[in-house]
């Protein structure tokens, strides 16, 4: 579903994505780890090119990304991005907020676009916020809607970039309940996170990258009981401990 080959990415001499070659099949949950300015994020946005890159080449669901224009657009709207920001329009109603893609993007008439946003609010939890304004939600409730406003698009790909980091601690877990029912229903995800409880609880992989690569490829099990790399050993060893 998602294909990386040869991916290269320079931010002027800073070398962020070194030679990456992935692949996620249909279905598959990857979650990323690795230490802050390891290149987690510039993955994630690469893959719907938020952020270009230099050379190799990107394809979701075998076709190539495209540069820019209507074709791009295009290929956008077939996967779901959630950021650590909420990125909710704050003068948009929550309900609002939901159907204004599949409107404008999908040409979903105004009707069956409610239906289905009440829907998608239900299944995060909070139909019964769908006449508030985004100001008015805590911050867990705010990441609910993001995650629902991707869905409405019908996406083929949901890409989370640290979607509970910003969320206070107690907000944490209803924002990662949701990401567990996804994965569980079998949509094909590649998540960015510091929540080792969920990789271990929703990955089918774990990638860890240091320095811009991929350092190790393994199952959670694998991953959280014996990871290879001295860089992992010692990674794993700050975050567990504490």
């Amino acid at each position: 579903m998602i294909r990386m080959s040869a991916v290269d990415k320079h931010f002027g001499p800073l070398h962020v994505l070194r030679d990456i070659t992935l692949e996620v099949p249909r279905g598959q949950v990857v979650v990323v780890l690795g230490p802050s300015g390891s290149g987690k994020s510039t993955l994630c946005r690469a893959i719907n090119r938020l952020e270009p890159i230099d050379s190799g080449t990107i394809e979701i669901d075998g076709v190539p990304l495209p540069v820019e224009g209507r074709a791009l657009a295009g290929l956008r709207s077939d996967v779901g991005m959630v950021f650590q920001q909420f990125n909710l329009f704050a003068h948009k109603t929550i309900l609002d907020n939901v159907t204004l893609g599949p409107i404008k993007v999908r040409g979903l008439g105004k009707e069956a676009a409610r239906e289905e946003a009440l829907r998608l609010l239900d299944r995060v939890g909070i139909a019964d916020q769908a006449a508030k304004y985004p100001a008015q939600l805590s911050g867990g409730q705010q990441q609910r809607v993001a995650i629902a406003r991707a869905l409405a698009m019908k996406p083929k790909v949901m890409l989370f970039d640290e979607p509970t980091s910003a969320l206070d601690p107690e907000m944490v877990n209803e924002v990662l309940d949701v990401m567990t029912a996804l994965a569980d229903e079998g949509m094909t995800m590649l998540v960015v996170t510091h929540e080792m409880g969920f990789a271990r609880r929703a990955a089918h992989r774990v990638l860890f990258m240091a320095d811009g690569e991929v350092v190790e490829d393994a199952s959670p099990d694998t991953f959280f009981s014996a990871p290879e790399s001295d860089r992992a050993k010692d990674f794993l060893g700050k975050i567990l401990t504490h």
